[in-house]
């Protein structure tokens, strides 16, 4: 059945469907001896379908690799970066550093460390980071004074940010510094651009330390700074059931 072409090389393992539209966009992508296009479509089984000139067939289709990276300060979450800093992506096995289609679930800001997902399973990245699926994820967040409980009520209840109000969120003070700081427990359903700088910032307490410590089930715990570890078949299940409990996933055009 043909489908969206970033769908099917998202599927095939070959980038996130963000990632797809751009090697689409650049030329990078070829159906039957022709430069592909955005919004193109493409059965795998009846269509020839190239990258960089390399054909994808099921001889070649990657094996769907799943890691957790604690991901260090100043490193950047994507693939490539145009200021040549490094990526997640180099704390990878070289023998994946190409034709893997491995790439980050979702972003950590370049300040912040902690829990980050590589895969180069395409669906389980847009269920994952879909905004309608809400999967949690939990921070350890050191902001500048001592918020007051009226602060942290409002935090809880949401911040307009940009004109449209946050969602709800889990904010749990953890403890209180001998210097002007407090160390809080955030859990977010959502992921908005740095949102929890930009809301700490405007309440008046911006953020000294955020480190990422879970993502739904899959928890960070003892992983070094810049470790990198497989997936265990316990945390696919957990991930599974977390997503058969969240809402369905579409593309904005009816392709499931």
């Amino acid at each position: 059945m043909a489908e969206r072409l970033q769908k099917v090389l998202s599927q095939w393992g070959v980038a996130s469907r963000r990632h797809a539209e751009g090697l689409i966009q650049s030329g990078r992508v070829w159906v039957n001896g022709e430069v592909a296009h955005l919004g193109q479509k493409a059965d795998p089984t009846r269509d020839r379908i190239e990258l960089d000139g390399r054909l994808l067939s099921s001889q070649n289709r990657p094996d769907h690799y799943y890691f957790l990276l604690n991901k260090p300060k100043r490193v950047v979450s994507s693939c490539r970066d145009p200021r040549d800093r490094k990526t997640v992506l180099e704390f990878l096995p070289q023998s994946l550093h190409q034709g893997a289609g491995i790439h980050p679930v979702g972003r950590l800001d370049f300040n912040s460390t902690g829990a980050l997902l590589l895969t180069n399973d395409g669906d389980l990245t847009c269920r994952l980071t879909h905004p309608r699926n809400h999967i949690p994820k939990t921070y350890q967040v050191i902001v500048a004074g001592k918020p007051s409980s009226a602060v942290i009520d409002l935090w809880q209840k949401g911040v307009v940010l940009a004109g449209r109000r946050t969602l709800p969120a889990s904010v749990t003070i953890v403890s209180t510094g001998p210097t002007e700081s407090t160390e809080l427990e955030v859990v977010l359903w959502e992921g908005r651009n740095r949102q929890i700088r930009r809301v700490a910032e405007q309440l008046g307490h911006p953020v000294k330390k955020l480190h990422r410590v879970a993502i739904g089930p899959i928890q960070l715990g003892n992983l070094a700074i810049g470790q990198l570890r497989s997936l265990n078949p316990t945390e696919m299940d957990a991930l599974h059931q977390v997503l058969e409990c969240a809402d369905p996933v579409s593309d904005p055009e009816g392709q499931a």
